[in-house]
């Protein structure tokens, strides 16, 4: 199977960003532990922008040649109904990740403009929020 990892803003800085609400660990370290896990299940790809434009453009890219599609859209979960539409223009099933439980953040961060577009929502368990998403687009197969 292949599964694409798409990180929205900021994400880049995992590991220095706000330590005491995403952790300490870079992605891309998480990243390696998580291939190893899946290797020979699935083949994770992996894509990170600042940029809403390069967000759309890269799952109009993969979302009609892998079998799911592990997305933390960042701040822009909560603005960009851009997103939430190329989410609804792809075939492949999506699955919105937040590291953390944005119920218990600022009201802003309540509502997700791309929850209604996607297969289902995972928040709150940390870097491990990714690994859950992998299981559920596994489980859709």
């Amino acid at each position: 199977m292949k599964i694409a990892i798409i990180n929205g803003p900021n994400l880049n800085l995992l590991g220095t960003r706000e330590r005491d609400i995403y952790g300490e660990q870079r992605f891309e370290d998480y990243l390696v532990a998580l291939r190893q896990r899946y290797e020979g299940a699935a083949e994770l790809h992996y894509f990170q922008s600042n940029v809403e434009g390069f967000i759309i453009d890269e799952l109009h890219r993969v979302g009609f040649d892998c079998d799911g599609i592990v997305l933390n859209a960042g701040a822009y979960t909560h603005t960009s109904l851009a997103i939430a539409d190329a989410i609804r223009s792809i075939t492949a099933p999506v699955v919105e990740v937040h590291i953390s439980n944005v119920h218990k953040r600022e009201q802003v961060r309540h509502h997700s403009m791309i929850s209604a577009a996607c297969a289902g929502v995972i928040a709150g368990f940390g870097l491990d929020s990714y690994r859950l998403a992998v299981e559920a687009i596994l489980g859709m197969k």
